[in-house]
C-alpha cells in the first residue's frame, strides 16, 4: 500500500502515491488556482512599461497569495506618502526564490510547461520597470507642483478679494471738497461742542439713584439702560426667571406624571399584551364580584392535595350518587 499523500490543492489525503497528480480532479483544481492568480500577474506586467506612482492609502497594504511559494506577497510598494502600484508583486516574481519555487511547483503538480513563463518576470523586465518607476516618480512630483501652484493662486485670489471688500467698507462714502474742508470741519467741531455741552445732564438736579442718558462724542451712542420698571434682573440681585414659581404651580397640589395606581394598571396591561388575544378568559372582567359557588363541582382541582386524590374522590362520590339513584328507582318500582 502506498503511503498517504496530502494534496494542498485538493485538500485531501490520497493513498495512490504520486499518481494522484495525473487525475482529472487534481488537474481541474490546478487550473482553477492558476486562473485565480493569472489576472493579478497580468496586471503587474502592464505596469512594467508604465509604472504608476500615487498617494498612499490604507488599501495599498493588500496582499496576494503566491501559489508557487505558498506565501502572501504585498502587491504594492509604499514609502512614506507614495505608493508604486504592483511594485511588490513584480519584485517577488523577479526574485530567484520565486523562480526555484515555480520550477518545483510545476514539477510536483505536472502543470503545463507553456504556462509557466506567464508567472515569471525576467531581470530585464524588472530593470525596465525600475526605469519607468523613476519616470513615474518625476511625473508625479511635477503634478504635485502644479497642484500646489494652483492652490497658491487660488489662495492669493481669495485674499485679494477679501482685501478689496475690506477696503470698500473702510473707504468714506463722500469725499469733501478741499476748499470747503477747513470751514466745514471748523463749524462741525463748534456745533459738536455746543451740542455736547447742551446735552450733558446736570448731575446735581437728578436724584442719586437715577442713571441719566448721555450721548458720547465718539462713534458709539449710549441710549441708557432699558430696565422694565418694577422688574429686576439677575444683575440687580433679583430672582432669576427660571427660579420664579408660576401661579398655577405655586400651590403645590398638582402632581406631575401618573400616580402609582395608574402605573401599576398600565404595567399589568403591558403584561397582558404579550399573551395571545384569543385565549380563554381574555375578556373576563376581573373587577366583577363573584361568590364561592361559581367554581365547578367536579374534579376538585382547586382543593388541596394531589390531582389523583381528587380523581378518586370524584369517582367514589359519583358511584355513591349512582347507587342512591338506583336504590330510589327500585323503591318506586316496588311501590
Amino acid at each position: 500500500m502506498a503511503p498517504a499523500h496530502l494534496c494542498p490543492l485538493c485538500r485531501q489525503t490520497f493513498f495512490c502515491g504520486r499518481g494522484h497528480v495525473y487525475s482529472r480532479k487534481h488537474q481541474r483544481q490546478l487550473k482553477a488556482a492558476l486562473d485565480r492568480l493569472l489576472p493579478q500577474v497580468e496586471a503587474a506586467r502592464k505596469a512594467i512599461r508604465a509604472a504608476q506612482v500615487v498617494r498612499y492609502v490604507p488599501e495599498h497594504e493588500r496582499c496576494c497569495w503566491c501559489l508557487c511559494c505558498s506565501c502572501e506577497v504585498r502587491k504594492h510598494i509604499s514609502h512614506g506618502n507614495l505608493t508604486v502600484l504592483h511594485g511588490g508583486l513584480l519584485e517577488h516574481l523577479a526574485s530567484p526564490e520565486h523562480k526555484k519555487a515555480t520550477n518545483r511547483f510545476w514539477w510536483e503538480n505536472k502543470a503545463e510547461v507553456q504556462v509557466k513563463e506567464k508567472f515569471l518576470i525576467s531581470p530585464q523586465d524588472y530593470a525596465q520597470f525600475k526605469k519607468s518607476m523613476v519616470k513615474g516618480l518625476d511625473s508625479y512630483e511635477e503634478k504635485e507642483d502644479e497642484v500646489i501652484k494652483e492652490m497658491a493662486a487660488l489662495i492669493r485670489e481669495v485674499e485679494h478679494s477679501r482685501q478689496e471688500v475690506v477696503r470698500s467698507v473702510l473707504e468714506p462714502q463722500a469725499v469733501p471738497d478741499p476748499e470747503e474742508g477747513s470751514s466745514v470741519s471748523g463749524s462741525w467741531k463748534e456745533n459738536s461742542q455746543v451740542a455736547s455741552a447742551s446735552q450733558q445732564p446736570s448731575y446735581l438736579d437728578l436724584p442719586p439713584a437715577a442713571e441719566p442718558n448721555r450721548i458720547e462724542t465718539g462713534s458709539l451712542t449710549f441710549i441708557g439702560y432699558q430696565d422694565t420698571p418694577g422688574v429686576g434682573n439677575i444683575h440687580s440681585g433679583a430672582t432669576p426667571p427660571w427660579m420664579v414659581q408660576d401661579e398655577e404651580f405655586s400651590s403645590g397640589n398638582q402632581t406631575i406624571g401618573p400616580s402609582y395606581e395608574e402605573f401599576i394598571k398600565e404595567k399589568e396591561k403591558q403584561k397582558l399584551k404579550k399573551l395571545p388575544p384569543d385565549r380563554v378568559g381574555a375578556n373576563f372582567d376581573h373587577s366583577s364580584r363573584t361568590n364561592a359557588g361559581w367554581l365547578p363541582s367536579f374534579g376538585r382541582v382547586w382543593n388541596n392535595g394531589r390531582r389523583w386524590q381528587s380523581r378518586h374522590q370524584f369517582k367514589t362520590e359519583a358511584a355513591a350518587r349512582n347507587k342512591q339513584r338506583s336504590h330510589k328507582e327500585k323503591k318506586t318500582m316496588v311501590s
